[in-house]
Parts: C-alpha cells; structure tokens; sequence
C-alpha cells in the first residue's frame, strides 16, 4: 500500500511538473507575442498623432481611429530630458490628486519597455519618447501560470492528503482487526487455563506452583485485555499516573538482571492524575521499559521522571544504554522497524498509536547519544 501510495504521489508530481512546464513555456509564447504586437500598436498610435500635426495630411480618418482604438495600454510622452508632456490611460483622478504620481508611473514604465524613439524630421533636435506599459490582458496571460500552478498545487495536496487518509484509514482497520482476532485467540486458552488453576488448587501440595502459575495465567488475561482495547476505542479514566507507573517499574525492576538499577522522581508530587486507559498505559511504560532493558545489555541504570506542568503532563523514559543512531530515530515508531535479532518491531509502533490516537498526547524521542543512552518522551494532558 506505501508503494502504491508512494507511485500515486510520483505520478501526480510528474502530471504536475508537465502541465506547469507546458503552461509556462506556452504561456511565455503568448505573452511575447502580445507584446510585440502591442509595441506595433503603439509605434503605429506615435505615428498617428504625429500625422494629426502634418499640415499636408487632409484626410486625418485613420490616424483619429488608430488613436481612439488604444483604449488600454498606458503611454507617457516626454521630451528629450524625460520631461512628461502628455499621457494616455492613466487615472486622472490620481493624476490631480497625487503629484508625484506621474513620475512613480514614469519609473515604472521605464522598467516594463524599451521606450518609443521619434526625431521631429525637421528639426532633429527635437526628440520625443513615448514610455508605455502592459494591457490588462498581457498582464492576465503573464500571471497565468502562477494561477494554475497554485490551482494544481492545491489540487496534489487535496489528492495526497486523501490517499494519505485512506492510507490510515486501512491501516488502522488492520490493525483493529488483527488486535481483535489476537483477543480472540488468547481468550479460549487462558479461559482453559484459569480453569486448570482452579482445579489445581483443589489438590494439597501445589500451593507455590499454582501461586506463581496464576499470576502467569493472570499475565495473559491482561495481555488479551490489551489487545482488545486496541481494537476498539478505550475507555479513558481518571487514574493517578504516579501509582501506575511505579507498579509498572517494580514488575520490569523483579524480571530485570541485578545490575540494572531503576529509579523514579515525581519532583515532589505524591500524585499526578491524567484521564487515560490503565491496562494501555501500562503496556507503553512497559514497552518503554523493556527497550531499555534490551538497550542496556543486562548493566545500567533505568531513570523514570514525572513532572505536571500547567497544563500537560511529561514522563521521560532514561536509560544508560546503547543508544540510537540519527538514522534510525525517525523510524523507531514505524511498524516492523526493530535493530534487535528478536522481535517483531511493534512495541513503540503500539505505543506511538496508544498515546496519540487513543489519548490524544505525544511521544518521541527527545535525546539519544551512542554509547550513552536514550530518553524517550510522553507528554499526556493535564487534568484540571
């Protein structure tokens, strides 16, 4: 599905790319034909009213057309020390209200085109040049591009955006249903050995096997409850984080090597209340706590602090452990993603999905260093 939606996106760029080139390229072509077009015009309108002044013209018909037909592009004449002496298509009303508006006009006119050059015939040094700008449709055709690029941008962001959702969408309905069948399947054997406990207990003399075999069996009742909160949405409670996360510390602390020591800080706070699921908070410090087992390598130290702030709570996960490369942070919460010989790489992958989208938090990893250990973050709202 990633590389179905991986192709999507390459040939949606692709389309994009050749729309955007064919548009510009061509839209370039129009635009230089129009302004080629329109300096004609205007050398012919210069020619027009210089015909008006020529005593020996009797028929003044076309050069009056040619000169009421430019109704849109803007000229301005001036002598030959750039003196304005008259304009067309301006806005007058500018014109007599803001004084300097003519000459920030003339400037920008200036940088638009080379200007008209006319040498009265009779006297040389009389030299007039006529400045002239754009029409408003060379302008639209000029800006075209940029207009189609944004509309065909939009469009590749609406369309990646969807496949992206329903990239997630499929993902997630995977990931419900295989949660659900894992809770269904657990639950005939551990239902079977609960039974089995029960009957084991009837009999004198097994009192320390059934004891610890309970707790095992008790063990998979909690991992099927887990799964069956993952396919479904949990139900969030008020819990104090600070009781869950040192219950969860002290059972990591009996199954970890006599080298590894943990510790806890609550920076003075005997209670720190969040609305979250227990049975799937409890599997992310789990999670967090067991990768930093396996990060260590059996000697170390395992740090755990909680600090309410105003109006979020933060649990950092420390270990002295081996660290993680910068190549691989970025990927430490995709599924499947895992650096061990064992494993199926889904532990943070769960976590990432718990925290985010069943408690609406964050999770990530704040600082790793190799050779010196990680910390990893998990940021849940406060509750007030």
């Amino acid at each position: 599905m990633f590389q179905q939606l991986l192709n999507w996106r390459t040939g949606l760029a692709a389309i994009a790319i050749c729309i955007v080139t064919g548009t510009i390229f061509y839209s370039q072509y129009l635009a230089n034909k129009i302004a080629r077009e329109e300096r004609v015009k205007v050398e012919q309108w210069v020619e027009a009213g210089k015909s008006l002044l020529n005593p020996n013209i009797s028929d003044t018909r076309l050069p009056f057309k040619i000169i009421s037909d430019n109704h849109d592009i803007p000229i301005i004449e001036t002598d030959e020390r750039d003196s304005i002496i008259a304009y067309v298509n301006l806005d007058s009303s500018r014109v007599l209200s803001d004084v300097s508006y003519l000459k920030r006009k003339l400037a920008t006119l200036k940088g638009i085109n080379q200007p008209i050059i006319y040498t009265d015939p009779v006297d040389s040094t009389q030299v007039n040049r006529y400045y002239f700008g754009h029409t408003s449709l060379l302008n639209e055709v000029r800006y075209y591009p940029i207009v189609q690029l944004l509309i065909v941008g939009l469009f590749i962001i609406v369309t990646v955006l969807a496949l992206r959702s329903s990239y997630q969408s499929v993902q997630n309905q995977v990931w419900a249903g295989m949660a659900k069948e894992t809770a269904h399947q657990l639950g005939t054997p551990v239902s079977s050995l609960e039974g089995w406990v029960e009957v084991m207990k009837e009999q004198p003399g097994n009192e320390s096997i059934v004891t610890e075999l309970a707790k095992d069996v008790n063990r998979l009742r909690l991992v099927s409850d887990r799964f069956g909160k993952i396919g479904s949405t949990p139900q969030l409670e008020k819990t104090d984080l600070v009781t869950q996360v040192k219950t969860m510390v002290e059972y990591i602390r009996k199954r970890a090597p006599g080298k590894v020591s943990f510790s806890i800080d609550t920076h003075g706070h005997e209670q720190i209340f969040a609305l979250v699921s227990p049975p799937l908070f409890d599997w992310v410090i789990e999670n967090l706590l067991k990768n930093a087992l396996d990060a260590m390598e059996g000697k170390g130290a395992i740090h755990v602090s909680l600090l309410e702030e105003k109006q979020q709570i933060v649990i950092d996960v420390t270990d002295t452990g081996k660290g993680i490369s910068n190549q691989h942070i970025n990927n430490v919460f995709k599924p499947g993603f895992t650096t061990k010989k064992r494993g199926w790489g889904l532990g943070l992958s769960l976590s990432k999905r718990i925290i985010s989208q069943y408690h609406k938090g964050e999770i990530f990893v704040k600082q790793s260093e190799i050779g010196k250990g990680t910390t990893f973050r998990v940021i849940l709202n406060r509750v007030v």
